[in-house]
């Protein structure tokens, strides 16, 4: 079970940039790359989804906590609008559940014995590989 998180669009800022990469004489006539900037600290999110956000040690969020989203897979703008909120979502969606805790536990002791075992036969075996003394 996943919680989701709607995103206010007002909250996402959007602008179409240029692409990069090949694409002939049109791809210096139209923007249809998109930069998408998200700023956690003044978004709407629940207090502890933004500290795990925040937390995150993503290459895409900025020291001043803003995600930075560049989608530019798509030809169309549309594709790459819906392209960049849908990864902001997931990102968002990623830190939304709360993470297990980690209750530690021991090894059983026929575990402990297979595995000292193991390493006895191994250490004989290379042991074994020497030269021959007469």
């Amino acid at each position: 079970m996943n919680p989701r998180f709607a995103i206010p669009l007002d909250e996402v800022g959007i602008s179409a940039v240029r692409a990069q990469g090949a694409g002939g004489q049109n791809i210096n006539k139209v923007s249809n790359a998109v930069h998408l900037r998200f700023d956690i600290n003044t978004s709407s999110l629940p207090t502890d989804v933004r500290e795990r956000l925040l937390k995150l040690g993503d290459q895409r969020i900025s020291r001043d906590g803003v995600v930075i989203i560049k989608a530019q897979e798509f030809r169309s703008l549309e594709g790459n609008r819906a392209e960049a909120l849908r990864r902001l979502q997931a990102m968002i969606d990623s830190v939304a559940v709360l993470p297990k805790r980690r209750r530690a536990t021991r090894p059983t002791r026929s575990s402990v014995t297979r595995r000292l075992e193991g390493k006895t036969r191994r250490a004989d075996i290379k042991a074994g590989r020497g030269k021959v003394c007469e």
